[in-house]
């Protein structure tokens, strides 16, 4: 039973990471292109933002996201700052000091 729910995590994963690597192949020519022809599409620019977000679990998106937001931080650096608070809210780890003050001794 244990190996059998270790084998669904294990595949889990692994479906995780194609998909993240798609997201990659998707990103990557539209992050480009808004670079290239100097977009200041707001909409745009924050749209493909908050879609990477969601894979920057992986470095080669996180890469990819920052290239954008040093892009964007140009024309809205108080959007960008928004943007990298996101990220941290999403993917660093807490530091064990913040964890320890959540729950409750037992």
């Amino acid at each position: 039973m244990k190996n059998n729910h270790f084998q669904k995590i294990k595949q889990l994963a692994k479906s995780i990471h194609a998909l993240a690597i798609c997201a990659v192949t998707e990103y990557s020519p539209e992050v480009d292109k808004i670079i290239a022809s100097n977009c200041r599409d707001k909409q745009r620019i924050e749209h493909t933002l908050d879609g990477m977000l969601d894979f920057c679990f992986d470095e080669n998106m996180l890469k990819l996201f920052k290239k954008l937001c040093r892009y964007y931080y140009k024309m809205n650096p108080s959007v960008v700052v928004e943007y990298v608070y996101a990220y941290r809210d999403m993917w660093e780890p807490m530091p064990s000091s913040a964890i320890q003050g959540r729950f409750p001794k037992q």
